[in-house]
C-alpha cells in the first residue's frame, strides 16, 4: 500500500500545481485588469470576490480529491498489491486521464458560472472579462491536469496493459505536443494579444491603463506552464524510448526474456508492444533453434541453416563409433518403464558428453544404442584418434552403470555423409561399410573383457599419441562380410584378454 500512497501524494501535489496555475491566470486577468480598466470593471476587485474565488478553488480541489478517491484509488490499490486487473478495472485505468480531465473542466466551468452569477449586476463587460479569465485559466489547468494524471499513473497504466494490450488509439506524440503548446503557451500569449488589442479599441481596458504588470505575469505564466507541460510530454516520450533502448541492449547481449511495460496507446505504446512482440518472436525462434540442435546436433543444425533446403551430401573419410547396451531387455522386463527411461537417459548423457568432448556428432539414438561420427559434417583433423579416445573415455565412464553392460565398436573409412529422405522430410546420416563394420565390432566387443574393439585401420589412421594406447589383437571375419577385419583393443584391455586366454 505504500506505493499507492506515494503515487496518490504525487498525483495530488501535481493537481494542486495545475489548479494553482489556472487560478493564477484567472486572478491576473480579473484583478489586475479589473483594477485599472473600465469603470465598471473595478467592481470585480472586491474582498467578496477574492474570498469567493478562494473558496471555489478549495471546493474544486476537495471535489477533485473525492473523484480521485473514487476513480484513482481503487486502481492504485490493485496495482500496489500486484494483482491482475479485471477487464473493467483495465478500461477504467485507460480512461482515467480523460475522465479526470473532464472532471476538472466541469469543476472549472461550474466555478466560473458561479463567479459570473455573483457579478451579474454589474457592467456586461465584466461578464466577458470573467469568461475570458475562466477560459484561459481553465485551459492551462486542464492541460496540465491531463499531463499530470498520465505521467503520475504511467506505472498503473503499464500494468493494466501488460496482459491484454487494447487496440484502440490515443493521442499521439505530435498531438500531445501541439495541444500542450496551445494550452500552455499559445493561450497565455493570446491573452497578452487580447489585452493589447482591447486597450487599443477601448472595450474593457482604457487607453491610459498600465498593462505592463498583466503582460509580464502572463508571459511568465506562459514560460512556466509551457516549460512544465513540455517537460511532462518530453518525459512521456523519452522515458519509454530509453527503456526500450536498454531492453534492446539486453537482447543484443543474448537475453530473450526481457520485456518493457506498455505505458499508453500512442505511437510510444505501439513501439513498446512491437518490441515485446519482436522479443517474443526471437525467444520462440531461439527455443526452436535449441530444440533443433538437441534433436539433430549443433553441427548438423548449423549446416542445415547455412545450406539450401535440398537433398545431397558428399563422400567423407570419417571414424564411426557404435555403442550398444547389453542386458537392457532383461532390465526392462523386471523394472518399471520410468526406471528404464532413467537408465537410458543416464547412459545417453554419458555418451553425448564424451562425444562432444572430442568434437564428434551423435548421428542417431536407436533404442539402447547410439551411433557417433567423427569428421562429418564438420571436418576433424584426427577423426580416427577422436573416435578411439572417445571409446576409451566411455569405457571408464560407463562402469558407473551397474545394472547393464555394453559393447563399443570403432571403424574408419569412406562414407556418404549427407541428407537422406524426401524433399519435405529428410535427415542427416552416413552410409557406408564403416558403419556396418562398427556395428559388427560392437557385437564382438560385448564378449571381450575390455568391451571395446576397433578396426586396426582406425588405429593406423589415428595420431600417434592416441595409437600408442591400442594394440593389435588378431583378425576375424565379421558377420555379413567376406574379408577379414584386423582387430585392435586398448592396451589395458588387451592385457586383460591375454590373461583370460592364458597368454
Amino acid at each position: 500500500m505504500r506505493t499507492a500512497v506515494v503515487l496518490r501524494m504525487r498525483y495530488s501535489a501535481g493537481l494542486v500545481v495545475a489548479y494553482g496555475v489556472g487560478a493564477a491566470e484567472l486572478f491576473l486577468i480579473v484583478v489586475l485588469l479589473g483594477r485599472s480598466s473600465a469603470p465598471g470593471a473595478q467592481s470585480l476587485v472586491t474582498l467578496r470576490n477574492a474570498v469567493t474565488l478562494t473558496v471555489l478553488l478549495l471546493i474544486s480541489l476537495a471535489i477533485a480529491n473525492l473523484c480521485t478517491t473514487k476513480f484513482v484509488w481503487p486502481a492504485l490499490r490493485w496495482y500496489s498489491r500486484g494483482e491482475e486487473p479485471t477487464d473493467v478495472q483495465r478500461r477504467e485505468v485507460l480512461d482515467m486521464a480523460t475522465r479526470q480531465t473532464l472532471v476538472h473542466v466541469g469543476l472549472w466551468v461550474a466555478c466560473g458560472a458561479i463567479f459570473i452569477a455573483m457579478n451579474l449586476g454589474g457592467d456586461g463587460r465584466n461578464i466577458a472579462l470573467i469568461a475570458l479569465a475562466v477560459v484561459f485559466g481553465g485551459a492551462a489547468m486542464s492541460c496540465l491536469g491531463y499531463l499530470v494524471t498520465e505521467a503520475t499513473l504511467r506505472p498503473v497504466i503499464a500494468a493494466a496493459m501488460t496482459t491484454t494490450p487494447p487496440q484502440r488509439r490515443a493521442l499521439g506524440v505530435t498531438q500531445r505536443l501541439v495541444i500542450t503548446w496551445l494550452l500552455c503557451t499559445a493561450i497565455p500569449v493570446t491573452a497578452i494579444v487580447a489585452i493589447i488589442v482591447d486597450r487599443y479599441l477601448h472595450w474593457v481596458v482604457r487607453a491610459d491603463t498600465p498593462i505592463n504588470a498583466p503582460i509580464l505575469i502572463l508571459a511568465v505564466t506562459a514560460i512556466i506552464a509551457g516549460l512544465w507541460g513540455t517537460v511532462l510530454v518530453a518525459r512521456s516520450v523519452s522515458e519509454p524510448v530509453r527503456q526500450v533502448g536498454r531492453a534492446m541492449g539486453e537482447v543484443e547481449r543474448g537475453r530473450t526474456d526481457v520485456s518493457v511495460g506498455v505505458h499508453d496507446l500512442s505511437e510510444i505504446g505501439r513501439l513498446q508492444m512491437g518490441f515485446n512482440s519482436m522479443v517474443a518472436g526471437i525467444a520462440e525462434r531461439e527455443r526452436l533453434r535449441d530444440l533443433f540442435n538437441r534433436h539433430v546436433g549443433h553441427h548438423v543444425a548449423s549446416r542445415a541453416m547455412e545450406r539450401d533446403e535440398s537433398l545431397g551430401g558428399d563422400v567423407r573419410q570419417v571414424a564411426v563409433l557404435f555403442i550398444d547396451l547389453t542386458g537392457s531387455t532383461a532390465f526392462a522386463d523386471t523394472h518399471p518403464p520410468t526406471e528404464v527411461a532413467a537408465l537410458l537417459n543416464d547412459f545417453f548423457r554419458i555418451v553425448v558428453t564424451a562425444v562432444d568432448n572430442h568434437q564428434g556428432l551423435i548421428n542417431k539414438f536407436n533404442g539402447d544404442a547410439a551411433l557417433a561420427i567423427f569428421g562429418a559434417p564438420v571436418a576433424n583433423p584426427d577423426p580416427a584418434g577422436a573416435a578411439l579416445a572417445t571409446a576409451r573415455e566411455l569405457r571408464s565412464a560407463l562402469r558407473s552403470l551397474e545394472s547393464v553392460d555394453f559393447g563399443i565398436g570403432v571403424s574408419y573409412g569412406s562414407v556418404f555423409a549427407g541428407d537422406i529422405g524426401a524433399e519435405h522430410r529428410y535427415e542427416y546420416t552416413v552410409i557406408g561399410d564403416p558403419v556396418n563394420e562398427a556395428a559388427r565390432l560392437t557385437e564382438l566387443a560385448k564378449a571381450r573383457p575390455g568391451r571395446i574393439l576397433a578396426a586396426h585401420q582406425a588405429v593406423m589412421m589415428a595420431d600417434r599419441s592416441e595409437a600408442e594406447h591400442w594394440k593389435r589383437r588378431g583378425r576375424t571375419i565379421l558377420r555379413g562380410r567376406r574379408s577379414r577385419t584386423v582387430l585392435a583393443e586398448p592396451v589395458e584391455a588387451a592385457a586383460s584378454s591375454a590373461r583370460l586366454l592364458g597368454r
